[in-house]
Parts: structure tokens; sequence; C-alpha cells
């Protein structure tokens, strides 16, 4: 599912709301999100997962088009791990 997708499945489902409006309540959940992640705190959502970030060391990489050794710095990427419910509904018989 894309972005377009969910607002006009909110917007189908939601049909008091102005499409603007739904498009401004995704705007802040993801914004708030992705806000908490850069201070480097987590965001659980009951039933459906945690987002949270993981440190990567420094290492040595290599340019694919020259085979050279490149220094790839340290950096914090993000991680999600499902909640118990989602993992559930995903391994139903």
């Amino acid at each position: 599912m894309i972005r377009s997708e969910l607002l006009q499945l909110l917007s189908d489902e939601n049909p008091e709301l102005r499409p603007d409006e739904i498009e401004k309540v995704l705007d802040i959940f993801f914004t708030q999100i992705t806000q908490r992640l850069a201070e480097g705190g987590r965001v659980e959502l009951r039933g459906f997962g945690a987002f949270s970030t993981r440190d990567r060391q420094p290492r040595k990489g290599r340019n694919p088009r020259t085979g050279e050794a490149v220094d790839v710095p340290a950096k914090r990427v993000p991680y999600f791990k499902p909640g118990k419910e989602m993992r559930a509904r995903l391994n139903a018989d």
C-alpha cells in the first residue's frame, strides 16, 4: 500500500472529514514518529509493533563500480519489531 491508497481508504471510511484534514492527520502521525526516532526514542503502537533505531558501526565498504575500498561511517538506522498480535495474524493458518 502506498500513501495515496492509505489516504483514499481513510477518506472512504471517514466521509465526514475533508481530504485535506485526513492528509494533515497522516502528516502529523508520520512526522511525530520520525521526530521521536530522531531524538533517539521509541514509538510503540500496541497490537501493531514498535519502531526504534539501532546503531551501525563504521565499516569498510567497497565501491561496486571500481572495487575501491571506502570508509562507511557509523550511523543510526530505523528498526521495526512487529507486535505479538500482528505476528499472530500473519501466521494464522
